[in-house]
């Protein structure tokens, strides 16, 4: 899916194939490339017919995916590693001042995924509501790790329709010292109201979803959770 001056989504029918990219309109937002294999879960997961075992199993694999690739915007720096062979192999290994935070509820579905990835990651978390009359979003509470403010942080939010719940985590954020530039928010599905809301919001923080579409699959959380 190609990016251009205007944000461009992908249409219901279309199969379209691109390597990962950033937009050219928004700079921190990037796509995860698309495939036969992402496509196929984002269709599980749309499905209303999928079971709730299959929704889980094909919701993890996708969350996966973007946990990897959210770990390829991590700073890292060289290193020296001795083989079984005495051979030097000069590789890469991950700074460690990195934590994840996720949204509730439904960003906690996205912490499995990146602890099976990062073992020992420490991981905090944002409760955010809407007032029922007002619509405004509201943080009930917050819990991070002490020194949030020296660590890159991948924050955690699988659907995003508004925005409006994503740009508030973030101020919170801001409020506890995090820089913008070190957060990365790791998305699944985002409309392209939410992109344009939250990049402009915040131009130096990451967006990587695997989807833009004017239609967010809502259901996310009460599906994963067993709720619907």
């Amino acid at each position: 899916m190609a990016i251009g001056d205007t944000l461009t989504t992908t249409d219901d029918n279309t199969n379209t194939k691109t390597s990962p990219k950033t937009s050219q309109r928004f700079p921190n937002l990037i796509l995860l490339s698309t495939n036969d294999q992402i496509q196929e879960l984002q269709t599980i997961i749309r499905d209303k017919s999928t079971s709730r075992s299959d929704f889980v199993f094909y919701a993890d694999r996708l969350i996966r995916l973007v946990v990897e690739e959210g770990l390829n915007q991590l700073p890292s720096q060289p290193i020296d590693v001795s083989t079984p062979t005495n051979a030097v192999y000069r590789g890469l290994q991950y700074l460690k001042s990195n934590c994840g935070v996720s949204i509730v509820r439904s960003g906690e579905a996205m912490e499995k995924g990146l602890r099976d990835c990062c073992r020992s990651i420490r991981i905090g978390k944002i409760l955010v509501q809407s007032d029922e009359e007002t619509h405004e979003a509201r943080v009930v509470y917050a819990k991070f790790p002490e020194d949030i403010q020296k660590r890159k942080v991948l924050l955690m939010y699988p659907i995003m329709s508004t925005g409006n719940t994503v740009v508030r985590a973030v101020k919170v954020l801001k409020e506890h010292g995090v820089n913008e530039k070190s957060i990365i928010l790791l998305n699944l599905f985002c409309t392209p109201n939410a992109v344009t809301s939250v990049a402009k919001t915040f131009p130096s923080m990451t967006i990587l979803t695997s989807e833009v579409h004017q239609v967010a699959p809502n259901h996310f959380g009460q599906k994963y959770f067993g709720t619907d």
